[in-house]
């Protein structure tokens, strides 16, 4: 079994949670009550859970504590949850697969709990989800749940998983909760090893990771103030501007957020700027710009002289950028609803960003879900509309000129397959290599890609086109 690195927040803060409520009114206003709502919802509907736990914590009255318990309840559930259901399922009696959303959830949150928060007494978190079933589905409901968790508990020890010897990915999917097709497609391509190195580091709590604005401060200035404030960090391995912080209940509330000193942004994403290398006084055109964090650093790194328009296809996405620019203090920064696929513009863009939308499965430390959410069907229908917004962004950039195609992907079908299109299918272009611009660890045949397992950070990639007539 592969566990985070060190306990979270949320975990050392359970033991003072207060004891859940007995009251069917109020059951649901508990953190554990929260979490099992949350799952239940999540599962009948086709809603990411962190739209859905965003917009449940913003409404609720929980203390900082009991919020942060709730969202370690949700993500470790949904990260975990083939794993949890194998064990759940050799246990119930009956199809646990066809029970309750609710009975379900609230088995699953107490085996999260058994077997990965360490600090919880095990017979405490039977005891509140047996509490939660009884409230809303009476006795007999919780006498099941109440039986089912307690036997996992007598038999922890032996629980039997499938033979890596019989079936590896099988036993790589269960063990470390990922689909089978996901984990195959990770055996085929880099072998047994790295493959399930790859696989834990999915599974690990996720850690945030700040960029510096060096506009207003330095990485120095911004160690100091965290070492002054107590909080635990790291600078990133990749890139020397990103501080990777390893527990924060709400960095809205840190000054160094609020005065704009740093922004919240992958380490990856970062170097898919610096491989566009934008120069005071470009003309920068980011064509899907929301929440605005690539295109807040390209104006960064141009010292605020220049201009960044930056695009974006929802009109109610347009007040993140502007909010990131202001707190950042990036004012060529012009935020500008349109769609990629059709944009135009009289003046041509020195450089290109395409951060376009792909399936998102380089992300699933921090977005565990979508895991469960995707196939391989949808990373091929994703390559339909990188190749339309990247074949339309070849009639923005001037000669001499520079696309910056990147996803928060992994997968073949999105990155290097796309830019091999596109340079078949528009011979003015030429890639311009990522050694020139980003450290050799992070390039692979010429493009920037990161891999979370190697580099504490998403799966991301990058490829750099140059027009050359």
């Amino acid at each position: 079994m592969t566990e985070s690195n060190a306990p979270s927040t949320a975990e050392r803060d359970e033991q003072a949670a207060p004891t859940i409520e007995t009251s069917s009114t109020t059951i649901f206003q508990t953190a554990r009550g929260t979490a099992v709502k949350l799952l239940s919802r999540y599962e009948n509907s086709d809603s990411y859970i962190d739209k859905l736990l965003d917009a449940e914590l913003r409404r609720s009255e929980l203390e900082a504590a009991d919020r942060a318990l709730v969202t370690e309840l949700v993500n470790g559930t949904v990260r975990w949850q083939s794993r949890l259901d194998w064990v759940l399922t050799g246990f119930y009696h009956g199809e646990f697969a066809k029970g309750l959303p609710l009975v379900k959830n609230a088995m699953r949150i107490a085996l999260y709990q058994i077997m990965f928060l360490s600090k919880i007494p095990a017979p405490a978190a039977i005891n509140e989800s047996v509490e939660i079933v009884k409230r809303i589905k009476g006795d007999r409901h919780a006498g099941i749940v109440n039986g089912v968790l307690r036997n996992i508990l007598r038999n922890i020890q032996t629980i039997r998983y499938p033979e890596r010897s019989e079936n590896e990915a099988l036993h790589l999917s269960v063990h470390y909760a990922h689909p089978q097709w996901i984990v195959k497609r990770y055996l085929e391509r880099y072998g047994s090893e790295q493959a399930e190195a790859l696989l834990s580091a999915n599974t690990h709590r996720p850690m945030l990771t700040l960029r510096v604005n060096t506009l207003k401060t330095t990485v120095a200035d911004v160690e100091r103030q965290l070492n002054e404030a107590e909080i635990k960090y790291e600078i990133s391995p990749i890139h020397p501007s990103s501080v990777l912080i390893t527990s924060l209940r709400d960095v809205r509330a840190l000054p160094l957020f609020q005065n704009g000193h740093v922004t919240v942004q992958d380490a990856s994403a970062s170097l898919a700027i610096q491989l566009a290398d934008p120069k005071p006084g470009m003309h920068v055109l980011d064509l899907c710009a929301a929440p605005g964090g690539k295109a807040v650093h390209a104006a960064e790194l141009m010292k605020n002289q220049g201009s960044v328009i930056a695009l974006e296809k929802y009109e109610s996405k347009l007040r993140f950028i502007e909010e990131n620019a202001e707190r950042s203090g990036c004012s060529i920064v012009r935020p500008e609803q349109g769609d990629a696929r059709t944009y135009e513009t009289t003046e041509l863009a020195d450089i290109v960003l395409v951060d376009a939308p792909c399936s998102g499965l380089g992300t699933l430390s921090k977005k565990p879900d979508i895991k469960w959410r995707r196939d391989i069907d949808d990373v091929r229908k994703m390559a339909v509309t990188q190749r339309e917004i990247l074949g339309h962004a070849a009639q923005l950039v001037k000669v001499g000129g520079a696309i910056v195609y990147s996803t928060c992907s992994i997968e073949p079908e999105e990155n290097a397959n796309i830019v091999q299109w596109f340079l078949e299918n528009h011979p003015e272009f030429s890639l311009d290599r990522a050694e020139s611009r980003l450290p050799a660890e992070v390039c692979t045949d010429g493009m920037l890609q990161t891999l979370p397992h190697l580099h504490k950070s998403d799966g991301a990639f990058g490829a750099r086109l140059i027009r050359t007539r």
